[in-house]
């Protein structure tokens, strides 16, 4: 029997008169890639911070590890490591300084430090400003800065965006090892279809406020098996160009 990190029922946010999410259900299985895939503006951050318990929801619940998400949060919280659209840092400091605050936040020994940062392919650059970073570096320590509290569940924002071919493929790559080889449940919601393709195992494609589909990307392909690829699926799917 499948067990469930998360469970999204009946999820809306409105905001005047406007339904920016319109009552969707997501499912992620424990041990999965899921991808929350759509196009910019969708509802995708809007959602997220919804899951994190950032605002509330209209209507709807939101439940992680079986509790929810407005009536636990603290304790849920403890459990998720979370990048919300781009991670804040402090430029003028070094990547092990930055994640040393983070971790003194969390309440973790600095030994887990060196550990993301090797993970992360950052440790030479870890007494680097980060002002001098590259993009794709930031991109890296925002997942080292989610990892330090050695998370469950993963909660990525386009963790790929503005990242040049080689940079998505080490995030990819890198993802990959997190769920097999770490046992970590990552949720990421991203725009760049032909990316997501090659690492989730279960999406839930969203397009203005909408859930257009929800479950295993084989499914998925197996009922549209015209198509060439997921942007073609989605194509079909929206109507969109």
């Amino acid at each position: 029997m499948d067990k469930y990190v998360l469970k999204i029922n009946n999820l809306s946010k409105k905001y005047k008169n406007i339904k920016v999410v319109d009552n969707i259900n997501l499912n992620v299985k424990e041990g999965t890639i899921y991808g929350f895939l759509g196009p910019n503006g969708a509802g995708k951050s809007t959602t997220i911070r919804m899951i994190l318990g950032l605002i509330k929801a209209t209507s709807g619940t939101v439940k992680l590890f079986g509790d929810d998400i407005q009536e636990n949060r603290i304790k849920i919280l403890k459990r998720i490591g979370a990048i919300v659209e781009s991670p804040s840092y402090y430029g003028h400091l070094s990547a092990y300084d930055n994640l040393k605050i983070w971790a003194e936040l969390k309440g973790v020994n600095s030994n887990k430090i060196v550990e993301v940062l090797k993970l992360l392919n950052l440790s030479e650059a870890k007494n680097k400003k980060i002002n001098n970073f590259s993009l794709g570096m930031k991109q890296r320590l925002g997942i080292a800065q989610a990892l330090i509290g050695d998370p469950d569940f993963l909660i990525l924002d386009e963790p790929t965006n503005g990242l040049d071919p080689m940079g998505i493929r080490e995030i990819r790559n890198l993802l990959i090892s997190l769920a097999k080889d770490h046992n970590k449940t990552i949720f990421i919601s991203s725009h760049i279809l032909s990316e997501m393709e090659l690492i989730v195992d279960d999406v839930g494609i969203i397009n203005k406020g909408k859930l257009l589909y929800e479950g295993s990307l084989s499914k998925l392909k197996s009922e549209h098996k015209s198509c060439l690829n997921l942007e073609e699926i989605f194509i079909n799917l929206t109507g969109d160009m």
